[in-house]
C-alpha cells in the first residue's frame, strides 16, 4: 500500500502526475521495488512545499530508501540531513529535519522538486527519462512568481532547468555557487548535490551550501536587477 501524500506538498496544476508511467524502464523498476518493499511509496514523488514559493530547489531523483520509501523529496536518506537543516537555518522551514511525509514539517516560501520524479536504477536516469519528465519541471518553472530563485543541486538538475526554460545549455555552464539570470522572473543558483559521497569527500561542505542559501536569501529579500 502506498504512503500518504506529503503535507504542505500540493503541486501546482499541471506539474505532477501521480500515475505517470511514461518511462518504461522506470515504471518496471518501480514495480520490482514495490514487490520487494510493499510498504514503500514506489510511485512518482510529488513536489513538496509551498505551491506559490519563490524558492524552488531542484534535485536529481528520488533515492531508493529515501523519497522512494517515504513519498517526500530528500526524506529518509542521508542527502536530506544537510538540506533540511540548511532550510531551517535560513528560515525556509519550521523544523530542521524531515522525518516522514506525515510529520509537521512545513516549508516557508520554498518548494522542493526533482528533475526526475521516479526512482531510477542505480540512481542514474538516462537522458530520455530526464527529457520525458522535463515537461513537468517546465510547467513548474513557468508558474513561478516574479523575482524567484531556482537552486539546482548538481549538474543534471541544472541542465534539466535550462532545458525546461527552453535555453541553450552552452550559454549556462554548471558550477558550484554560479549564478544565472535564466529569465526576467527567475535567477538560478548552482550547488553541488548534498549527497553522502559529496559531503563525505568534502566536495560539498556545510559552509559551502550555507553560502549558496545565503545568496538565495539575499536575492529574495533584495532582488538584484
Amino acid at each position: 500500500m502506498h504512503g500518504k501524500p506529503a503535507r504542505n506538498g500540493i503541486a501546482p496544476t499541471g506539474v505532477f502526475d501521480p500515475d505517470c508511467r511514461r518511462c518504461p524502464r522506470l515504471a518496471g523498476f518501480l514495480d520490482e521495488v514495490a514487490a520487494k518493499n510493499p510498504g514503500y511509496w514506489c510511485r512518482p514523488v510529488p513536489p513538496f512545499g509551498d505551491p506559490l514559493a519563490r524558492l524552488l530547489i531542484v534535485g536529481l531523483a528520488p533515492g531508493m530508501h529515501g523519497a522512494n520509501r517515504t513519498g517526500r523529496p530528500f526524506t529518509g536518506d542521508y542527502a536530506g540531513l544537510l538540506l533540511y537543516e540548511t532550510l531551517h537555518r535560513f528560515g525556509f522551514s519550521n523544523f530542521p529535519e524531515s522525518q516522514s511525509a506525515d510529520d509537521e514539517l512545513r516549508l516557508i516560501d520554498c518548494r522542493i522538486t526533482n528533475a526526475v520524479k521516479c526512482l531510477p536504477p542505480d540512481n542514474k536516469p538516462v537522458g530520455a527519462e530526464v527529457s520525458t519528465c522535463n515537461a513537468f519541471l517546465s510547467a513548474e518553472l513557468a508558474g513561478m512568481p516574479a523575482e524567484s530563485v531556482v537552486l539546482a543541486l548538481g549538474g543534471i538538475a541544472h541542465r534539466a532547468v535550462i532545458k525546461g526554460m527552453g535555453l541553450r545549455q552552452a550559454s549556462f555552464p554548471f558550477g558550484h555557487a554560479m549564478e544565472h539570470r535564466v529569465s526576467e522572473r527567475i535567477r538560478m543558483l548552482d550547488s553541488y548535490h548534498c549527497s553522502r559521497y559529496n559531503t563525505n569527500t568534502g566536495r560539498l561542505t556545510a559552509g559551502m551550501l550555507y553560502a549558496v542559501f545565503g545568496r538565495a536569501k539575499e536575492l529574495l529579500e533584495r532582488p538584484v536587477r
